[in-house]
């Protein structure tokens, strides 16, 4: 399997590091011609020196640019017949997402959608415990840095918590309610959502860039239990609810590299056929969720600053 990598910054960098060890042959592209050609020498992959030449020369290809370069990339390489793994969120827009789910669809082609979250060890291994959520409660908070500041923090952060929300809770979406205000940045840099669903399930997720502290955990409170993930740690706490005994519930976490199972995951549908464990699909229904939970919160702002 030859696998190629558009965009070799800070992730794209480790996404061709771990594919070194997993595919046949790696080829990066980046349009920086200096960190191309120091992360090529560095991992000793193979530079192409265009975009078009990148996609030729491989059988698979991860999308790890900036996030408004998603929908031109992906859709250069999907055009070409080379199936994508595309980094979160899928797109910059709705529009270009559904975009690109449309496109991989008439082409035949596998689209997947990085929401590394999803493979990380604590929820691998607390989703042998989690059934039919009743109630998620998510909060994912971070110091403030330079990194990501040109886009919300709901795109940044809070989108990882809203495709597991979707991924636990398959029920479709009936109200969203949302507020979020900039404070370091032009963008949200705080926010808060309330996602009911038709179900009865309920979520509700945090998400800051401006925190003392950093935490990125999930409880799911369901009928009969609780389950409490630790994404930092990588811990499982769990609890059964049974004849009014509440009885701690053992939950062994193998640990392994997220980023790592993700790229496997990719790389197996493409070569045995088969879905992706996120798809297109997904990615597009996280980000038309995130998009909404963004323009609430700029009404819920804009209310703010009018009442002054």
């Amino acid at each position: 399997m030859r696998a190629g990598v558009a965009g070799v910054g800070h992730l794209g960098y480790h996404h061709a590091r771990l594919l070194k060890g997993i595919a046949d042959h790696v080829t990066v592209f980046d349009t920086d011609p200096e960190r191309l050609s120091k992360v090529s020498s560095e991992l000793g992959v193979e530079a192409a020196g265009s975009l078009d030449e990148l996609i030729r020369s491989v059988d698979a290809m991860v999308v790890a640019c900036p996030t408004v370069g998603h929908h031109t990339v992906a859709r250069r390489a999907l055009s070409m017949g080379v199936p994508v793994l595309v980094e979160k969120p899928v797109a910059a827009t709705v529009a270009e997402a559904a975009d690109l789910v449309a496109l991989a669809a008439d082409q035949g082609l596998l689209l997947a959608v990085g929401h590394v979250e999803r493979f990380n060890p604590a929820m691998t291994a607390a989703m042998e415990h989690i059934h039919r959520p009743l109630y998620i409660e998510a909060n994912r908070l971070s110091p403030f840095t330079l990194r990501c500041t040109d886009v919300s923090v709901v795109m940044d952060l809070m989108i990882h918590d809203i495709d597991l929300v979707l991924s636990l809770i398959r029920s479709p979406v009936t109200d969203i309610q949302a507020s979020g205000v900039p404070v370091l940045t032009g963008t949200v840099d705080i926010a808060g959502a309330r996602i009911a669903f038709q179900n009865g399930s309920l979520a509700v997720i945090n998400a800051s860039r401006i925190s003392l502290e950093q935490v990125r955990k999930l409880r799911v409170f369901q009928e009969g239990g609780y389950v409490s993930v630790d994404f930092g740690a990588k811990t499982v706490h769990a609890l059964s609810v049974s004849g009014g005994a509440i009885t701690p519930v053992p939950v062994v976490v193998t640990d392994h590299n997220a980023l790592e199972m993700e790229l496997r995951d990719f790389l197996r549908a493409v070569e045995k056929g088969g879905e992706p464990a996120i798809t297109g699909a997904d990615g597009l229904r996280a980000l038309e969720t995130a998009e909404t939970v963004l323009r609430k919160s700029a009404e819920s702002f804009q209310r703010i600053r009018e009442s002054r």
